[in-house]
């Protein structure tokens, strides 16, 4: 429940930086432009991410995870009731997009927190050899909370008016987060520590900087964690705010109406729902690599489809991209929630797992519909493919080096990664 509301509060933003945000927070001029810069804001979260999973990252192995869980939505919180305060460009001038990416900054910082102690404690309250299905409830935080975010914006494209969504509609998703926050406080106040992190107190282990000890006896869980999460990252923010900036541009994309897109992006989510815990009961019955590594190989095939599925503009076409890219989607991401706990010892394993899926929130995902609008808009959908081909490649070579995590036993992890 908690990581739903944080990925709600996360995609609300990314859902208005191609819908709304153009409009209302830049200088009237070249739509493309105003796109671009409104994506650019979008980026900065994930140059905060990082910063998060260092800060959440170092008071999670060093006070718990259940205090830092509540600590992190409330920072999500806080910084998407804000953004539907702001005033507009229209109101303030440059003041707005500036106070726009300082809210944006807040969401970044509070995510890169979250999903590490979220992920923690799935896995570490696991059963043995469920870790990876545990694993994915965390998980399912993201389709089920992009699968809201949209579904706010559906109904609200649908009750209104074009220029009443845009006067005053786009600003009730982000303040609905009132009430979510007030639920995810109550659920997490409720949550006892993780047994493996009672023990690190009980044993005395707790390190002084979390982050020291990361980066100097875990570096290589690190790099090959942040690799391993490249192309899932970049397959995400391509399939969805990418494709619905490309899909609804009625110049250099395909022009359909927001509303019938967001229609085809709930139904694609649906399926990335669906493989999200299926690739959780793989992952434990055959092991992490061989299904990643399967997973990664068939994200390179999806690649070379990607201009033919999408650039085709049939509701067909449009379709089976965003079904097959968000299924694929699912699978993908699933097991890493057991995968890189499985990277690091406990002492550090909040901020060692953080790091890793933050800075790979940094290196694929922060600006990657940015590139793809360019690459699309220069070169052509085929380039789009050919980025997803690109990264997807890196990540499969991060897997072939990278060992098998899941008989391990999480309290006795070594610093050793590769095979």
């Amino acid at each position: 429940m908690g990581t739903s509301i944080e990925f709600y509060d996360f995609y609300i933003y990314a859902t208005a930086a191609v819908l709304v945000f153009p409009y209302l927070f830049f200088p009237e001029g070249d739509m493309t432009a105003a796109r671009l810069q409104s994506l650019a804001t979008f980026a900065i979260a994930f140059v905060a991410r990082p910063i998060g999973s260092w800060v959440f990252g170092h008071f999670g192995d060093r006070i718990g995870r259940k205090a830092t869980l509540v600590a992190s939505l409330l920072t999500m919180g806080i910084a998407t009731i804000a953004i539907g305060l702001l005033p507009t460009y229209a109101q303030i001038g440059v003041a707005a997009p500036l106070l726009l990416a300082l809210c944006r900054f807040g969401q970044g910082l509070g995510l890169g927190g979250e999903w590490g102690g979220a992920a923690l404690l799935a896995t570490e309250n696991a059963p043995a050899g469920k870790r990876g299905f545990y694993g994915t409830f965390p998980q399912l935080g993201a389709p089920i909370g992009f699968f809201l975010a949209n579904g706010v914006f559906l109904i609200l494209s649908q009750a209104m008016s074009d220029e009443a969504f845009l006067a005053y509609g786009w600003r009730i998703p982000f303040l609905l987060s009132t009430v979510l926050i007030i639920v995810g406080l109550w659920v997490r106040l409720t949550l006892h520590e993780t047994p493996a992190f009672a023990k690190v107190i009980a044993s005395g282990e707790r390190v002084k900087t979390p982050i020291v000890e990361v980066f100097r006896h875990n570096w290589p869980a690190v790099v090959i964690g942040t690799l391993i999460m490249l192309a899932t990252y970049v397959l995400f923010y391509l399939m969805t705010v990418f494709s619905l900036g490309f899909g609804t541009d009625p110049e250099t994309g395909l022009g359909y109406a927001r509303t019938d897109f967001l229609v085809f992006l709930l139904i694609g989510v649906v399926f990335f729902g669906v493989f999200t815990p299926i690739s959780g009961l793989l992952a434990d019955k055959f092991g992490r690599k061989p299904v990643l590594i399967t997973v990664t190989s068939a994200i390179i095939v999806f690649g070379f489809a990607m201009g033919p599925l999408l650039g085709s503009g049939s509701t067909v076409g449009v379709l089976a991209f965003l079904v097959i890219g968000l299924s694929l989607m699912g699978l993908t991401f699933g097991p890493m929630a057991a995968v890189l706990p499985e990277l690091f010892p406990t002492k550090v394993r909040y901020t060692g797992a953080s790091a890793a899926y933050n800075l790979a929130s940094l290196l694929g995902a922060s600006f990657a519909p940015y590139i793809a609008t360019w690459l699309a808009a220069t070169f052509g959908l085929a380039w789009v493919g050919g980025y997803l081909i690109l990264v997807a490649t890196i990540t499969l070579g991060a897997l072939i080096v990278s060992r098998e995590t899941s008989n391990d036993d999480l309290d006795t992890i070594s610093a050793k990664v590769t095979k």
